[in-house]
């Protein structure tokens, strides 16, 4: 017999199945079962039980109906004698079970060497461990290559992890691309591309130069951080942009990087970070940092008035549409001569009518854009 629906503890797998558990645990199970009974399982007492079986027990009433109940249970799972757990390793345990032991054990690595060498661990189990993994557990998790290949989405929960080194991320990156997996990674198209002309360093356990590089420039972009409407660069009275001093030193020590690099930068790394790297000279680079889901509708509005960036940049802020409700984001893009006509000319029909007047006037504008302006003005006047 199957439980019913699992508790959030769990991440939302399939029910335990209790036939593979002795005859004295399912009666544990039973919610007509004397209460004393579920009480004393919930607490770890079974006699005779095998450590596999009373893991599954304390698993499958970590889920019951009973709050309390629940609760003991997994308070008894959290404080399991290493003998016990380790013994529990040693079987063949369902998912959901693998996945109450990531819960509580994913941070120990030697509790994670052995959860991964489970005959069923799962998708859900995996890419838990992935995602929360630290430096030395993502290294774990990334050498079973066979499990990254059957889910990849464990592939893309390492690579969006900060805690995991660059080394790392980019050896599973490397693997996706040698297997043809298709990533859900933003940008995830150019790391491809880019990654396939580079050479991919063999794992190590001392952090390579890649991983110290990454780990300063955490340290060097954190000391400066970007207010909401700052920009890293300032315009000087010829209309150049410059590159402001505060700055220097972050700028200094991402040119250090290689393309891949930068492209994990650009996706992971602070607004500073992707303010420089969205004007970077490669495009793929550049493409990374506007794809990055931690932009924010303040860095696409700067993004969007910036003519030195390359059209690609702006197709990308133009095709998001939680950007384009933005009304400042929709104005600097028709304002922008480098945004693709394509995308400009959808958005002035969007425009209040004293922004369509001042670029029906403007000659800082392509000509079809202020006549564009002009005609969506006089639709207006004619309808009103």
């Amino acid at each position: 017999m199957n439980l019913g629906a699992p508790d959030p503890f769990f991440l939302m797998s399939p029910p335990i199945d209790v036939s593979e558990l002795p005859v004295a645990a399912q009666r544990a199970l039973t919610p007509d079962a004397p209460a004393p009974l579920r009480q004393m399982a919930a607490k770890g007492i079974l006699p005779g039980a095998k450590p596999e079986h009373l893991v599954t027990l304390l698993a499958a009433l970590s889920q019951d109906a009973d709050p309390i109940l629940a609760a003991t249970a997994r308070t008894t799972l959290s404080q399991l004698p290493d003998n016990v757990r380790d013994g529990a390793l040693q079987g063949n345990l369902q998912p959901v079970v693998i996945e109450a032991l990531v819960e509580l054990f994913g941070d120990r690595p030697a509790v994670v060497e052995q959860l991964l060498r489970m005959p069923r661990i799962g998708e859900n189990a995996i890419v838990r461990l992935a995602e929360r993994a630290t430096e030395h557990i993502g290294e774990l998790v990334a050498t079973n290559e066979t499990l990254l290949l059957t889910f990849p989405r464990a592939i893309e929960a390492l690579y969006m992890n900060k805690r995991v080194r660059m080394s790392t991320a980019d050896r599973v990156l490397e693997l996706a691309v040698r297997n043809q997996l298709e990533l859900g990674i933003p940008a995830y198209k150019e790391a491809a591309q880019a990654i396939a002309n580079e050479l991919i360093a063999e794992p190590s356990i001392e952090p390579t130069p890649d991983d110290l590089l990454f780990q300063h420039i955490d340290r060097v972009a954190e000391a400066t951080a970007l207010s909401d409407d700052e920009d890293t660069h300032a315009i000087d009275d010829e209309g150049k942009e410059l590159l402001r001093e505060k700055f220097l030193p972050l700028f200094a020590s991402i040119s250090q990087m290689t393309i891949t690099q930068k492209i994990r930068r650009g996706i992971l790394g602070t607004s500073a970070e992707r303010m420089l790297l969205i004007r970077d000279n490669n495009r793929l680079v550049a493409s990374a940092a506007a794809s990055s889901p931690l932009l924010n509708e303040s860095e696409a509005a700067r993004i969007a008035s910036n003519r030195n960036v390359i059209d690609d940049v702006l197709r990308i802020i133009a095709q998001n549409r939680t950007f384009t409700r933005n009304y400042q984001v929709k104005l600097n893009l028709v304002l922008n001569p480098r945004t693709p006509l394509s995308f400009s000319s959808r958005m002035v029909t969007h425009l209040r009518d004293n922004d369509l007047r001042s670029i029906s006037k403007s000659r800082n504008v392509p000509a079809n854009i202020q006549a564009l302006a002009r005609q969506q003005l006089s639709r207006k006047q004619g309808g009103g």
